[in-house]
């Protein structure tokens, strides 16, 4: 789904990716790796957020050359990304903060609010829609975020150190929803320090200096149980978007 090539990004003069290559495909990988070490660039750059040398390709589709309007759009219809600060906007109730991508996207007024009040049942939030966001616990916000991160059913979903906030309870359920995802076939890119947090991933990729240290595939565990709890990604009887 993803193909990343000889990848390199300088700040300066320090080095932060050196000829990093990689795929990721539908499940669960791990980015783990010192601080420094390349991490959140990696991911950035697997946004399309910051301009690198080397190739990048989506679904088969050179995408480096593009615009940033481009990528812009590239980006709210085919990447959902989760932060470790949330990014909700507190004063927006939940669902309206959900809402807001599938709004950028032109989605339907009644379409957006069915597609929001499914991505919080997914999260088990959806008895929260009409809080405001500012009212909730950590825990809860990031479950929003993830919400609102899939609203537009993305292949991809980046998350850049999601639990590093959450305690260690609210990051095992927050885990336990990139399992559901990449099981569903959603290719998930988390990048962490926590150990435990990669261990739980189908795949761990370790940078060191800018550079692939080791890249482990586990047993699959990721996609265990996931089956049995409900799809998110049903596939829509129509778009909605405007048109």
């Amino acid at each position: 789904m993803l193909f990343l090539e000889e990848l390199t990004k300088q700040y300066g003069d320090v080095p932060a990716l050196r000829g990093v290559t990689l795929r990721f495909g539908a499940g669960f990988t791990a980015v783990t790796g010192r601080s420094g070490s390349g991490k959140s660039t990696l991911l950035k750059a697997a946004g399309l957020m910051i301009p690198a040398e080397g190739r990048i390709l989506f679904r088969g589709k050179e995408v480096s050359g593009l615009s940033e309007r481009e990528k812009d759009g590239l980006r709210n219809r085919e990447i959902g990304f989760v932060f470790q600060d949330y990014s909700l906007e507190p004063a927006y109730t939940v669902r309206e903060n959900v809402e807001l991508p599938l709004l950028l996207a032109g989605v339907k007024r009644r379409e957006r609010r069915a597609r929001a009040d499914e991505c919080l049942a997914f999260v088990g939030l959806e008895h929260k829609a009409d809080k405001r966001a500012g009212q909730l616990s950590g825990g809860e916000q990031q479950r929003v975020a993830v919400a609102r991160a899939v609203a537009n059913r993305p292949g991809i979903l980046l998350a850049d150190e999601p639990c590093g906030n959450l305690d260690r309870e609210n990051g095992k359920n927050l885990i336990g929803l990139f399992k559901r995802l990449a099981a569903e076939g959603v290719c998930v890119v988390m990048v962490t320090h926590n150990a435990e947090d990669a261990a739980e991933a189908d795949r761990i990729v370790t940078l060191s200096d800018g550079q692939v240290l080791s890249d482990t595939a586990a047993s699959g565990r990721a996609a265990q149980g996931a089956a049995a709890e409900g799809r998110l990604f049903a596939e829509p009887e129509e778009d909605g978007r405007d048109g």
